[in-house]
């Protein structure tokens, strides 16, 4: 797949692999310049460096992780998870509920894969907090915009994750699919705020829907060779082995060792690379659609895939955009689009938790998906769906949590909270629990050297979930 890789922040660093040439060493490059790290953000720190401060969290062989998939523009929780088959016309729409495994959770009839290992997921219906804005902040931080935050602002799941438990070797623990869009803020997944750009995400982005390409590209800049990834890693292995005969590899330190394993290692770039998964469950998976949203992210279904290969390899954290979810301004477009969407979304998600449970990753691996807010009980004049923050969804599967169930309800026209209203950092916590996190005691210290913890006072996992 073709690649690009970057720390996502704004004024992003920028990664060098192959800098200036040298004619004392293999292939006319220079070691002191092979990897280095430009850039405001990062302040000029070398990959190795970063890793190294990464490190003093703590290295650990844990795979427990996060796949955190954001529905960008306001997905309908009343069209998809939330339907109204007793409500006037005006407010049901145009789809009916069907029966899944589980008695009671019925979801929308696009959904069938889903309806068929309803087990294996919760949904809550009552996320009551939802900020209202068109921002990934929310499902990216558990804060909302006007939140008070420390100096630096606050951090991004990922980031806490990367400060607290470390890297595993190999592979950076805040990994980012979020594809850059129209409206900045949804394919932004923010970054390490108080907590420093040695944790902010790394994006990979493909850039070809189809796949057709092969080479990898590092941090979205033009770089000496890269355009040619066999002449690079051909280039690469002989610097390794005029390396090793000269005991040279001996004498890299463990960040600088660390910084190569993970641009020329098994680990990230494997994950990456589908043409070594099953091609059963490539097809289980589905095509990507090559289409580009005019403002939102590509409909990169085998990115549900690429996120499962990426924690198997020891990622802590991939956040990803799927698709865009915003579509009340033309004559039924909600309804419209939902027939084009749902049946994709209900590929890519059930072979992603089956996936999980196939490969033994249910119990170690969470997986949320949501947006920003949900949609207007009453259709519009367009026969559409307009913004609605009073009543938000959520899917969750795997971590180990109890599923088979729905957590809360809406009342009878899907319009305000009626039972156990759920808030978005309520979620946070059961994730962070899920990955090994009390988030009770565990803090970060800010700038100003106070201790910062990842939820608010007297919020809780859900216990529904997780006891």
């Amino acid at each position: 797949m073709n690649f690009t890789v970057w720390h996502a922040s704004k004024g992003s660093n920028m990664l060098s692999v192959l800098g200036q040439s040298d004619r004392n060493s293999c292939d006319r490059i220079s070691r002191r310049h092979f990897l280095k790290i430009g850039g405001m953000a990062a302040g000029g720190l070398s990959l190795a460096q970063l890793l190294e401060m990464e490190s003093t969290a703590g290295t650990g062989s844990s795979h427990k992780a996060i796949i955190n998939i954001y529905l960008p523009g306001g997905p309908s929780h009343i069209d998809m998870f939330d339907l109204k088959p007793e409500a006037p016309a005006e407010i049901r729409g145009e789809f009916r509920p069907i029966h899944t495994k589980v008695p009671g959770m019925d979801i929308c009839e696009l959904f069938p894969k889903l309806a068929g290992i309803a087990d294996k997921f919760a949904i809550i219906r009552s996320i009551a907090d939802s900020d209202g804005a068109h921002d990934c902040y929310q499902c990216m931080t558990g804060h909302k915009r006007r939140d008070r935050a420390p100096q630096g602002g606050w951090p991004m799941m990922g980031s806490w994750v990367s400060q607290l438990q470390g890297a595993n070797p190999g592979i950076p623990a805040n990994l980012s699919l979020m594809y850059p869009t129209g409206n900045r803020t949804w394919g932004d997944p923010g970054n390490a705020g108080f907590i420093g750009p040695a944790h902010n995400s790394m994006g990979l982005v493909s850039k070809d829907p189809n796949e057709k390409a092969r080479n990898m590209s590092l941090n979205g800049i033009t770089l000496d060779r890269l355009e040619d990834r066999n002449r690079l890693l051909s280039s690469f292995d002989q610097f390794r082995r005029d390396a090793d005969s000269s005991g040279a590899m001996e004498g890299l330190d463990t960040f600088n060792q660390q910084a190569i394993d993970i641009l020329f290692g098994s680990g990230l770039a494997e994950a990456l690379d589908l043409s070594r998964e099953d091609p059963k469950v490539l097809e289980r998976y589905g095509q990507n659609d090559p289409k580009y949203q005019r403002d939102g992210a590509p409909k990169m279904i085998r990115n549900f895939l690429v996120a499962r290969r990426l924690v198997e390899a020891g990622a802590r954290v991939v956040s990803l955009n799927y698709s865009r979810w915003d579509w009340h301004g033309g004559d039924g477009m909600n309804f419209e689009r939902s027939r084009e969407e749902f049946p994709l979304l209900d590929r890519g998600l059930s072979s992603l938790i089956i996936d999980l449970h196939e490969r033994g990753l249910d119990k170690d691996v969470s997986v949320v998906v949501w947006g920003e807010f949900g949609r207007t009980p009453k259709i519009n004049n367009r026969n559409s769906r307009d913004h609605w923050p009073q009543a938000n969804f959520a899917l969750l599967a795997g971590g180990g949590m109890r599923t088979g169930q729905v957590i809360g309800a809406t009342d009878r026209l899907g319009a305000e909270i009626a039972e156990r209203p759920v808030k978005f950092q309520e979620i946070f916590a059961t994730l962070y629990q899920n990955i090994g996190i009390d988030v009770k005691t565990a803090t970060v210290k800010d700038n100003q050297g106070r201790p910062q913890f990842l939820i608010d006072s007297g919020i809780e996992p859900i216990h529904e979930l997780v006891g």
